[in-house]
């Protein structure tokens, strides 16, 4: 018989299971068995390799093989043989020999005596040293899904052919063993997909770990996060520097997912570690900007607001490093927005100026600033419609006086809590300057400054700078002080009044103070408010009775002491602060501006 395709007309015109009833319980018997291995064996390969040897031993053949095909769907892969022949790995063209025909067409092929079969290539078997007679082979398919297919060859016994008998059982075993394999590898991906989302549930803790707690009622700054998947591209953070300062940061990977997730991280630990040390917001963005564009891959870029709060004076310093323009809701309602005056971090250092990030600065006079991703005004709300900015206004406005904290959780209702999937993560963050009047209304200044040290004055920070207790370094201490005084608006005996006055007090810390050059250091800070510029002059000494500090008389021409006379006459404001909670002495210097509405002039 020449070779023979069986279709299913033939199987369902020959009524061949008629024939094989006397064995239909050993049939049952196999199918239970085969699969109680797929069942119990979580290795897909052992289990097909048991698969095949029971099929090859129950329909009596010399050989077997069981061909898997490949994800793509162009080639065959030998997973599992059995037989005087290895050929575990051997690996055909979707569409050859009999086997590609019987997974392409989806249908069972007997060629019951290849000596007839003059399509039968005989230089396999002089290579491999094997005389293959007759083959038989099955697809495993299930409901029209391809999967493989089984091969037999050479019919143990009597002339060594197979017949229809034994392809109308092998078309059955096939089927189970493909139903099998469907089954295992459903079982594999439900196990990785448990695994992934494990991984993915850890991930989103780790995350939120990086977000700041909670902040109480009191604290101006606050914020919300709500991912729109497990895990989030968006991060807000906010934290108190050591003059009294609150930084805070809101920015937007682009992208979702674990991609965002991961360079999310990585830039809110970059802002986090670095942002204590360097307080001028777009000299910390061109710093992290470099690194982004450094290791940043696959296009991907970083939105971001990066600002200092001042919870004393209202005063706000901010770097937008292409983000959604921040509201500031002035006392009135009115809103002003701050647009991005530079491109997003990640893109191209060489897309910015010499300066770096430009900076943005305001004063808030009792009113609210809120930072937000494109989440909240893309978000949908309950009718469907996009929340956008006029609807972000509008809650603002309906919030009236009740606080930042009721806005923030109107966001997360109006768009997190809709049912409907978020398009992108929703974040925001909020600057209530509000708080200002009743932040530390109790205490008065010393106290404050007491509590603070030297973080307890107004002004905006300008300079910091430690030094040793030593005479040699007055002459750095003075070139600071005149340089900033100068960018201050100060001219002409001013900034002398000023330099002299400090090179006095810093006299007096090494002589006094410690007593002998090198046993300390002198910290001298610089601030600045619109009036006003303000020197905190501290050593690290043992704490001094104030009450005991005043100058000697004029009319003493003894050498020394006259300093501080010379300190108070110079200077409009002269101030001995109670010691800091971690030691030392305090002196405060103010010197005015001439010609601002302060001074009456």
């Amino acid at each position: 018989m020449t070779a023979e395709t069986i279709s299913g007309e033939v199987l369902s015109g020959g009524a061949a299971l008629g024939v094989a009833s006397p064995s239909v319980h050993d049939h049952l018997e196999l199918l239970a068995e085969m699969g109680r291995d797929f069942a119990s064996n979580q290795d897909l390969d052992v289990t097909l390799k048991n698969a095949v040897q029971r099929i090859t031993e129950y329909v009596d053949a010399e050989a077997g093989a069981l061909f898997m095909l490949s994800p793509c769907g162009l080639k065959l892969l030998c997973n599992a043989c059995v037989g005087p022949v290895e050929i575990t790995g051997l690996e055909l063209a979707a569409d050859q020999g009999i086997v590609g025909f019987c997974v392409q067409n989806d249908d069972g092929k007997i060629v019951r005596d290849v000596a007839d079969d003059p399509n039968f290539n005989a230089a396999v078997d002089s290579e491999a040293g094997f005389k293959t007679r007759s083959i038989l082979c099955a697809p495993m398919s299930v409901k029209g899904e391809r999967i493989g297919a089984i091969e037999l060859i050479n019919k143990r016994g009597g002339d060594g052919l197979f017949d229809n008998n034994d392809l109308y059982l092998l078309q059955a075993l096939s089927s189970s063993a493909g139903l099998a394999v469907l089954n295992a590898r459903m079982s594999l991906q439900l196990v990785e997909q448990e695994r992934v989302k494990r991984e993915l549930e850890l991930a989103a803790e780790i995350q939120r770990s990086l977000l700041p707690p909670a902040s109480e009622a009191s604290f101006p700054v606050s914020g919300v996060n709500v991912p729109a998947r497990i895990v989030s591209g968006d991060f807000y953070d906010f934290y108190p520097l050591d003059d009294g300062r609150i930084a805070f940061t809101l920015g937007d990977v682009s992208g979702k997912g674990m991609n965002a997730a991961l360079l999310m991280a990585k830039t809110a630990s970059l802002l986090r570690c670095l942002g204590k040390a360097i307080k001028e917001p777009g000299r910390l963005l061109t710093l992290v900007n470099t690194e982004i564009c450094e290791t940043a891959t696959r296009g991907m870029f970083v939105t971001l607001v990066q600002g200092i709060y001042d919870p004393e004076n209202g005063h706000v310093r901010l770097a937008n490093a292409g983000h959604e323009p921040p509201l500031v809701v002035a006392p009135d309602g009115s809103f002003t927005a701050i647009e991005a005056e530079a491109p997003p971090l990640g893109i191209a250092p060489s897309l910015l100026d010499e300066d770096g990030f430009p900076e943005t600065e305001f004063n808030l006079n009792g009113g609210r600033l809120f930072v937000f991703t494109d989440g909240v005004t893309e978000g949908y709300v309950e009718s469907g419609e996009e929340f956008g900015i006029d609807g972000l206004k509008d809650l603002i406005c309906s919030a009236g006086d009740g606080g930042t904290a009721l806005v923030l959780n109107a966001v997360r209702a109006r768009i997190g809590e809709t049912g409907a999937p978020l398009r992108d993560d929703v974040t925001i963050v909020a600057v209530d300057d509000t708080l200002r009047a009743n932040i530390g209304a109790p205490q008065g200044k010393a106290a404050k400054a007491a509590e603070a040290g030297a973080t307890g004055t107004q002004g905006e920070k300008l300079m910091q700078l430690r030094v040793s207790a030593r005479a040699n370094r007055l002459r750095l201490i003075r070139n600071t002080v005149k340089e900033t005084a100068t960018f201050c608006g100060f001219v002409g005996s001013d900034v002398g009044d000023i330099v002299l006055a400090v090179d006095e007090a810093c006299q007096n810390v090494i002589r006094h103070a410690y007593g002998s050059e090198g046993e300390g250091d002198i910290s001298i800070e610089l601030r600045h408010r619109v009036d006003a510029m303000i020197i905190l002059i501290r050593d690290f000494a043992d704490p001094v009775d104030i009450s005991r500090i005043k100058p000697r008389d004029l009319d003493d021409v003894r050498p020394g002491g006259l300093g501080t006379h010379l300190i108070s006459e110079v200077m409009d404001e002269v101030d001995f602060l109670p010691p800091p909670i971690d030691g030392g002495n305090l002196l405060r210097l103010v010197k005015k501006i001439k010609g601002t509405a302060s001074d009456g002039t």
